[in-house]
């Protein structure tokens, strides 16, 4: 075995030394703030007793229910269509595969920034003819200014902390050695679904019938930052 050279790095010393001892700290940040968008599931569904037939009636609803989605233009910053599906349904009873109808389904995904829009786009939809409406689930988007600002003090909460411990000490921060965000390479923190919302629609309300548009109160979100800091300080005085 050789000796390593003068120059070569050497490990790092886990607890310091006695001229600079190194202090471990975690920094953690919990922040409520407003949701900035909210996602609604809308079902639309159809039964025939023949393809065709369930076919055409769920064409005609799916278009229905986009067409009223986008009329609330700019409050939608999303819509997307899923799974879609037409299944047949045997008869009980009898030999053979005698189908007695067939059932067709498309499941629709919208994103909403205006809230104030939403509780009125929610009772329309669920007021349509075999449309369910699920939701609405509260959310931040992934770039959030909160998420910053939660990371941010957490750093400073880290560094408080450290400081003070330092100060118990008789000694002082000298300087950053390691700052390591938690869980970054375990599974992310799930976020709590918001309130749910279901409602099944089986006739059309007319003009002079429509429901009252939902009063839905956002649900406020929780932000979670945690973060591990290592720092080397002055020799204490015991």
């Amino acid at each position: 075995m050789t000796s390593p050279a003068p120059d070569d790095p050497q490990p790092a010393v886990p607890y310091g030394t006695p001229d600079a001892p190194r202090i471990a700290v975690r920094g953690e940040a919990h922040l409520e703030v407003d949701p900035e968008i909210a996602r609604i599931g809308v079902t639309v569904a159809s039964r025939g007793k023949d393809r065709r037939a369930a076919l055409d009636d769920l064409t005609r609803r799916n278009t229905t229910v986009l067409d009223l989605i986008k009329t609330y233009g700019d409050a939608v910053e999303r819509l997307e269509t899923g799974a879609f599906s037409i299944s047949p349904e045997l008869k009980d009873k009898g030999r053979g595969e005698r189908v007695h109808a067939y059932h067709g389904r498309v499941h629709i995904t919208a994103v909403l920034t205006d809230f104030t829009a939403l509780g009125e786009l929610t009772t329309r939809l669920a007021d349509l003819d075999l449309t369910r409406v699920d939701g609405p689930w509260w959310a931040l988007r992934p770039d959030s200014p909160a998420h910053r600002e939660a990371r941010q003090q957490a750093v400073r909460e880290a560094v408080q902390r450290a400081r003070e411990y330092a100060e118990a000490l008789g000694s002082t921060l000298a300087a950053l050695v390691e700052l390591a965000d938690i869980g970054a390479e375990a599974p992310a923190y799930p976020q709590a679904p918001g309130s749910r919302m279901r409602s099944m629609a089986y006739g059309a309300a007319t003009e002079d019938t429509a429901a009252a548009p939902l009063d839905l109160e956002p649900e406020r979100q929780r932000v979670y930052a945690q973060v591990n800091a290592r720092f080397t300080m002055t020799p204490p005085r015991l």
